[in-house]
């Protein structure tokens, strides 16, 4: 049947470094968007209901709008630079490929010219 033989000690695994909580049921995941992108309708409303949510819970004023970016230091740190760069001298340290292509899309992108680069010799070693 493919099912493994024996089951875990404890049930609350997941597929990520995190236990589910105690209590965690299958059918919790009955009206989750597995396996569909976000571009998608369904994917779409899941977003917006997730931001108006983030919205109330937090209790922002109604000229704040919340985003939700994707789990990733390249969406992150893309989103900080071209919110928070600009008026003041700025550092940027890097030592491999993404943090060169953040010093370059600042300079570049952004076109600041008020950039220090302080970069490593050798790739992957810190400046």
């Amino acid at each position: 049947s493919g099912k493994p033989a024996v089951k875990p000690a404890c049930p609350n695994f997941s597929s990520g470094p995190c236990a589910k909580r105690p209590g965690w049921r299958l059918d919790a995941l009955q009206d989750a968007a597995l396996g569909r992108s976000h571009r998608s309708s369904v994917g779409k409303r899941k977003l917006e209901e997730c931001i108006d949510l983030t919205h109330e819970l937090l209790g922002l004023p109604k000229d704040y709008v919340v985003g939700v970016v994707p789990a990733s230091d390249t969406g992150a740190v893309e989103m900080v630079m071209w919110s928070m760069l600009g008026e003041r001298p700025v550092d940027i340290c890097h030592w491999e490929s993404f943090g060169k292509g953040w010093f370059e899309d600042a300079v570049k992108e952004l076109k600041l010219d008020n950039v220090t680069e302080i970069t490593a010799e050798r790739y992957g070693q810190l400046p």
